[in-house]
């Protein structure tokens, strides 16, 4: 059934809180109308500012308007989502299960900064280099990566894989796959429970589909990859 629901989306290849809910909506097959706002700065005085703060005050992405009713942030989109399409089941069956997949989205959408300052999201470069000399230089980093490997072989091991929560895919999923993208392009060092779990991921036809979105974009960001600029200075 058609669905009226619009996804406001930065670029697919460093928008890794879009990701999220674009993945999310296109695993669990709900409808929706894709917006792109290319990322051109994020001053006041953007276009990308311009186009997303009259939608939400935030001026952020994603946003998800559902005809009239406009949700922003990412979690708050993903709980919107599963109380609309209860019968998708977007959150893991049972309520232990519901609870640990909440911590683990609340984990990433708030804290592994060490993670996300050193390696942002970029689908399309191989980053291997930078990831190797951030692995050697950046404590934070690997103190995240080991909080990372706990929380995530864990939910496998506990609930049998190969999602976070068994047999199922669910937001959980969602949320950690731009963390794959992160770690498929700075090829750093995890485990073979996680190393399965990540080709699991992006073998996905929705992440594939969001990965070649993003090589096809062929939009380089300067401001997005200061790590280039550090390496070429």
């Amino acid at each position: 059934m058609p669905q009226d629901l619009t996804l406001y989306i930065g670029n697919k290849n460093y928008s890794s809180w879009s990701m999220r809910i674009g993945v999310l909506l296109t695993q669990f097959e709900i409808g929706f109308r894709e917006i792109k706002v290319r990322f051109d700065s994020f001053e006041p005085n953007s276009e990308f500012k311009k186009a997303i703060t009259p939608l939400t005050p935030v001026g952020s992405v994603p946003v998800l308007v559902d005809n009239t009713l406009v949700i922003w942030d990412s979690l708050a989109i993903a709980e919107y989502l599963n109380e609309k399409f209860l019968e998708r089941q977007l959150w893991p069956d049972g309520l232990p299960q519901r609870a640990r997949a909440r911590s683990l989205c609340a984990a990433i959408h708030s804290g592994f900064r060490g993670l996300r300052s050193a390696c942002p999201m970029n689908i399309e470069a191989d980053l291997s280099e930078v990831g190797a000399i951030a692995w050697r230089d950046n404590a934070a980093l690997r103190a995240d990566m080991h909080v990372l490997e706990g929380l995530l072989v864990d939910a496998l091991q506990r609930y049998g894989g190969p999602f976070l929560f068994g047999q199922q895919f669910s937001i959980a999923d969602a949320f950690y796959a731009p963390v794959v993208m992160r770690l498929n392009s700075y090829a750093l060092p995890v485990s073979a429970p996680l190393a399965a779990y990540m080709q699991h991921i992006t073998q996905l036809p929705s992440v594939q589909a969001w990965i070649a979105n993003a090589l096809q974009e062929k939009d380089f960001l300067a401001f997005e990859e200061p790590y280039r600029l550090r390496a070429s200075g």
